[in-house]
């Protein structure tokens, strides 16, 4: 009886363990998160170029707040997708960048939607509560059990490395991304290339 409660006492710390890693802005490279025609370059901050694209996946479902939400009707502006729990010490880091330079860009007149993934959080409540506390005024798909990740082609999202961080093209397609918690400035150096092109 003794080694299976030490068994299960083992297993319970090494899966909290590795709960605890994936959440985590260590600049490290996710296991499972190679592939795909990305180039990484500083801050762990990945592009790919304009000929070497692939289509995002369509992401549709129910918000946060309640509202429905297709990302395939966003077409035609640069999207900014942030995966994101409440949960998650390093989304809390970065939220007050989100939040900021998403306020800049609607309020220059950008063609930029940003949009929030949330993820594992168990009730709507606690997201909500994390949107009101870092002013985050766009909108989040709500994705409890991580089923949009999912959608990703392979290699493009680690669905433990949260939080992640995607940039589509004015196409939809997957132009930059990150699998760690960002900076300000390293937010817009995803963005303003994406942007700046014809």
């Amino acid at each position: 009886m003794r080694i299976g409660r030490a068994l299960l006492l083992t297993a319970v710390t090494l899966a909290s363990a590795l709960t605890l890693s994936a959440c985590s802005d260590d600049g490290g490279k996710p296991n499972g998160s190679s592939g795909g025609n990305y180039v990484t370059g500083a801050g762990g901050i990945s592009t790919v170029s304009k000929d070497a694209r692939t289509d995002a996946p369509k992401l549709d479902g129910e918000t946060v707040d309640g509202k429905t939400l297709d990302t395939t009707a966003l077409k035609g502006k640069v999207v900014v997708l942030n995966v994101w729990g409440s949960w998650c010490p390093p989304c809390r880091a970065e939220a007050p960048n989100f939040a900021k330079v998403s306020k800049e860009l609607a309020d220059a007149g950008k063609d930029v939607q940003f949009v929030g993934i949330n993820t594992r959080d168990t009730s709507k409540q606690n997201a909500t509560s994390f949107e009101e506390n870092f002013g985050i005024t766009y909108p989040s798909l709500y994705d409890p059990d991580g089923k949009l990740l999912l959608r990703f082609p392979a290699g493009t999202l680690n669905p433990q490395a949260i939080p992640s961080t995607i940039v589509l093209d004015k196409q939809g397609r997957i132009a930059a991304r990150t699998l760690v918690a960002i900076s300000e400035q390293q937010l817009r150096s995803m963005i303003d290339p994406v942007l700046a092109e014809q």
